[in-house]
């Protein structure tokens, strides 16, 4: 398998740990050592037999910090994006790029950056499972997550006809992609047993890919056949979920066993590091009738000091400290934009 791990993202709501040039698949978040990019190219190393076969795809912006934190990337396998336009193009420039050095008939994965998943052997196996998969079928796989609650803030996947198992896992066609559901919904698709939660991993055919995009997206793959990456920018900007994904007969879903957290906010912290303990503590912290608080400092000297703080986020880092209660973190994002309206705060986007 040729797994790309798509690095793009800016991860906003990790603010204001999470800048524009240190984007949160920068950050080590759980106290590994490793950051969530560098973490996400461990894993993957085994299935792409080295650093020769793993590839990556980001902004311009972070191509610099991409090859600081994995120095053993070949540069050839850095591609970077003039300018973003969601993850369908840089599915199909990836796999178009992939497809020129390797053929039609290589396999190929995509990954998000920052995600954290907690058992490396599982992992493995469920990839190789859906290669298989992707491989007999013709077919293009995704791993689905057993939802653990009826979230509003997922993708979900309906399980449709069994098709058989692959590596002793059971595989289904896709029925229906729904993306992000209101509460009502989330929780009838939870009491049928028959949805999954859509992580963003792919695993395919090059040639598989690129017969699809050319019937569902012509308007994406077209233009970089015939201009290649520079044509970017006029690219429609698109999302591979519903570019492609929710249109294909190809599509097929391997539910996973392994335990999986796309850290999506401060919050996702708290669920990785919970112990009996008051507060979730990655600083150095002396409080007085607080708990159920998350505090974080990126410098080893600074103290937080809380009085009767409940249920509460504070991150410091450098300049600037947020306090927020974790019940409005995805609030993060409007803070964002009031602060880039300041010419004085932009150093601190």
């Amino acid at each position: 398998m040729i797994p790309v791990i798509l690095a793009g993202g800016k991860g906003e709501r990790f603010w204001p740990l999470s800048r524009k040039h240190r984007p949160k698949q920068f950050l080590c978040l759980d106290g590994s050592g490793r950051s969530l990019l560098q973490a996400t190219a461990d894993r993957l190393l085994e299935m792409a037999g080295g650093w020769s076969g793993l590839w990556v795809i980001t902004a311009s912006h972070l191509a610099e910090g991409i090859q600081e934190q994995l120095p053993d990337l070949p540069v050839e396998n850095l591609l970077v994006e003039v300018e973003g336009r969601d993850t369908a193009p840089a599915v199909a420039w990836a796999t178009l790029e992939i497809a020129k050095r390797h053929g039609s008939d290589a396999v190929v994965g995509f990954f998000p950056a920052d995600h954290w998943i907690g058992d490396q052997a599982a992992f493995c196996q469920t990839l190789r499972a859906a290669e298989e998969l992707a491989v007999g079928q013709s077919a293009i796989a995704t791993l689905g997550i057993a939802p653990t609650y009826a979230s509003t803030g997922y993708g979900y996947i309906e399980q449709g006809e069994k098709v058989g198992l692959f590596g002793d896992l059971p595989a289904y066609r896709v029925q229906r992609f729904t993306e992000k559901p209101d509460l009502s919904t989330a929780e009838a698709f939870l009491a049928t047993g028959q949805f999954s939660w859509n992580a963003g991993m792919f695993i395919f055919p090059a040639g598989v890919m690129l017969e699809e995009l050319h019937t569902y997206a012509p308007e994406i793959i077209q233009p970089l056949e015939q201009q290649g990456s520079s044509i970017y920018p006029s690219i429609p900007k698109k999302s591979i979920d519903y570019a492609l994904m929710e249109r294909t007969q190809k599509a097929y879903v391997v539910p996973v066993a392994f335990s999986w957290d796309d850290l999506g906010d401060w919050n996702a912290i708290e669920r990785l590091l919970k112990t009996d303990a008051p507060n979730v503590e990655l600083a150095q912290h002396v409080g007085l009738d607080t708990q159920g608080a998350l505090l974080y400092a990126t410098g080893d000297e600074e103290l937080i000091v809380t009085i009767g703080m409940d249920d509460t986020v504070i991150v410091r880092d450098g300049k600037v400290t947020l306090v927020v209660k974790k019940d409005r973190t995805q609030e993060i994002k409007q803070v964002l934009k009031q602060l880039q309206e300041h010419p004085q705060f932009k150093d601190l986007l």
